[in-house]
């Protein structure tokens, strides 16, 4: 057996190879913002199911994923119907709320998996100054669903122009990246 002498030189050498440079002040970090495909644990309140279910919910004028445990995956139009609901008790005492109106809203998801939702016209005094918001909470719940990978709105058939996370409207498919910018954390 051949032993192996390392001398305090040897180790310097070592550890100051390991790519990390060195610096003479300290800098500040900023911590990456979590992927919104990242699932958040459910408050223990909650009865455990079996598959996780995404919602997207306001806090702060900031979209925020909520995850709740359901027995079975619903399909697209029941997570909407379940988004527009708005969010449970246990979501509601950790400051979340909805910005979605009292509007009606259909989806549908061709093979192509965008997801087309109709958006129906807002009862009279329900509009809202965060639409963006709005928009981005659809977007954002549905696209955490492996079937939809984007989604395009329309009102009676006819393409919709929404806002996108920048306040830019479009009437492209849209992607939970288009908002980004409006993602905080759980």
């Amino acid at each position: 057996m051949i032993r192996v002498r390392t001398t305090p030189l040897a180790v310097i050498l070592l550890l100051a190879g390991c790519g990390v440079p060195a610096q003479d002040e300290p800098h500040r970090v900023d911590p990456a913002r979590r992927p919104l495909n990242e699932t958040i644990a459910p408050a223990v309140t909650e009865p455990a199911g079996e598959v996780a279910q995404v919602m997207c919910l306001v806090r702060e004028n900031r979209l925020v994923q909520s995850v709740r445990r359901v027995d079975a995956v619903p399909g697209p139009q029941r997570q909407l119907d379940q988004l527009i609901a708005g969010p449970t008790p246990a979501e509601q005492a950790q400051d979340l709320s909805t910005a979605l109106a009292a509007t009606a809203l259909t989806v549908t998801v061709p093979a192509t998996a965008v997801a087309a939702v109709d958006v129906g016209e807002a009862e009279e005094g329900a509009a809202r100054s965060d639409e963006v918001l709005a928009y981005g909470q659809i977007v954002c719940a549905l696209t955490s669903r492996v079937d939809i990978a984007a989604v395009s709105f329309q009102r009676a058939g006819q393409p919709l122009q929404v806002p996108r996370g920048d306040l830019t409207l479009t009437s492209e498919p849209l992607r939970a990246a288009d908002y980004r910018s409006l993602i905080g954390p759980g």
